[in-house]
């Protein structure tokens, strides 16, 4: 298993903006990461005392930062820097996820990666049920 603090050292996003706490398993073509951070009063992204689950685009997004960051560190080399340029095929079954009880889990599935972009789907899990899902796109720097 991966922690935090090596998830840290594989994306940009830090300390209340990293949204993973472990890596559970990952291969070249996919991750599972597991949070608890979705429970954080001081959640970076709450508004009004609540987190929505549109933010679940989010923590899918911050996943394939973090298998990006692994398969960059096997090979050697430091990630390239990424921007969110689409979303695609998002469901979110939930309204809100401060008010879930257990910890989230995500799989991130790579299904286009080239020198300029990489395509994933996504779906993200409270219980052992989908609570979102969709697919995401990032361009390089």
């Amino acid at each position: 298993m991966i922690g935090r603090d090596e998830i840290l050292a594989l994306i940009p996003h830090q300390g209340a903006m990293c949204l993973w706490n472990e890596v559970i398993a990952w291969n070249a073509d996919s991750v599972r990461l597991r949070t608890k951070t979705h429970r954080d009063p001081a959640h970076p992204l709450r508004s009004q005392g609540r987190l929505r689950a549109v933010h679940l685009c989010e923590y899918g997004a911050q996943a394939m930062a973090v298998h990006g960051g692994l398969l960059a560190r096997d090979s050697g080399a430091a990630a390239k820097p990424g921007l969110l340029v689409a979303l695609r095929g998002v469901e979110l079954r939930v309204a809100r996820i401060d008010d879930l009880p257990g910890d989230l889990e995500c799989e991130a599935q790579a299904l286009a990666q080239g020198e300029g972009s990489q395509q994933y789907a996504f779906r993200i899990f409270h219980g052992g049920e989908i609570i979102a899902e969709g697919r995401a796109a990032v361009m390089f720097a």
